[in-house]
């Protein structure tokens, strides 16, 4: 059982990472550490990503409209891309963090309990982060993926600077600290890059996975017949819509029922394949050499 809507889940989320914030702000006051303030920084970013991902799935749900016929779901890319920025200004402000603390090492205090509320505040976003991924299959939402994906980054960040102070522990090597918070900011930043890339695909109208596209093709080499063929194949996806488009070329002596019906039949088969795939076709004769002239970048049958 879940919630109804993606949107429920990104209050979840949102909770999670006041939570996480006070926790590891806390675990950083009471020891110094600057690998526990980069772990703090990334909570707050976080925060901001779930308050985006929020609005952008608000925007994402509103039906099509006059001034925007195919629907809101690319609004998704926004919140994802808001996201990559925000991953890559946090982690500049830890280098920078790190960066004076090695011209000048601290000890550290209280390790003990701010160790214990770092731990805390990791077992937090690593549920959360199971909770979305979950959701996210269910809803087919790239939001809530980039989502569960950043808190599962987190939670290898705080694992990673639990571990490294644990070693500043054992061996006193102060030095330890801001350099493990200097290769969690780096791996925040590879973080970052992946998800502005997947954000700019999607913004540029990616096409199906090819799994997808290919499924797409032997659909439709099965109708395939001398008297039936099939061009001009599109696709893109959207958010967590899917669209398809492709031309149907058949006898010019067909009734316009008869096409008509082709169609129909074929977007049903189509959508039932492939959920969440708007489907548009384009009837044509077969024999009219005009029909052959835009074949796209898609399948021939030939």
């Amino acid at each position: 059982m879940g919630f109804a809507s993606p949107r429920t889940y990104t209050l979840v989320s949102v909770a999670a990472a006041v939570a996480t914030i006070v926790l590891k702000t806390a675990a950083w006051k009471l020891t110094g550490s600057v690998g526990l303030l980069s772990d703090a920084i990334e909570s707050g970013v976080n925060l901001v990503a779930a308050l985006g991902a929020f609005w952008a799935l608000t925007l994402a749900a509103k039906p099509a409209d006059r001034t925007h016929p195919y629907g809101h779901f690319k609004a998704e890319y926004f919140s994802s891309g808001l996201e990559s920025v925000l991953i890559v200004v946090a982690a500049l402000a830890i280098i920078s963090a790190a960066a004076g603390r090695l011209q000048q090492p601290e000890p550290l205090e209280q390790l003990g309990l701010g160790l214990v509320l770092s731990l805390v505040a990791t077992a937090l976003n690593g549920l959360v982060a199971w909770l979305l991924l979950r959701a996210a299959r269910r809803f087919h939402s790239i939001t809530l993926r980039a989502d569960a994906y950043h808190l599962l980054t987190d939670v290898w960040t705080s694992v990673a600077v639990v571990l490294g102070i644990g070693l500043v522990k054992l061996t006193g090597l102060t030095i330890l600290d801001p350099l493990i918070a200097i290769a969690v900011a780096l791996n925040i930043l590879f973080t970052g890059w992946k998800l502005l890339h997947e954000t700019a695909s999607g913004l540029l109208d990616r096409a199906l996975p090819e799994a997808d596209q290919k499924q797409l093709e032997n659909l439709l080499a099965a109708h395939a017949t001398p008297e039936l063929k099939f061009h001009a194949l599109r696709t893109r996806v959207a958010g967590s819509r899917r669209f398809v488009a492709f031309h149907v070329l058949v006898p010019g002596d067909w009734t316009v029922q008869a096409g008509h019906d082709l169609c129909d039949r074929l977007e049903r088969q189509i959508a039932h394949a492939l959920p969440r795939t708007h489907v548009l076709t384009h009837l044509e004769p077969l024999d009219d050499p005009k029909a052959w002239d835009d074949q796209g970048f898609g399948w021939d049958e030939g």
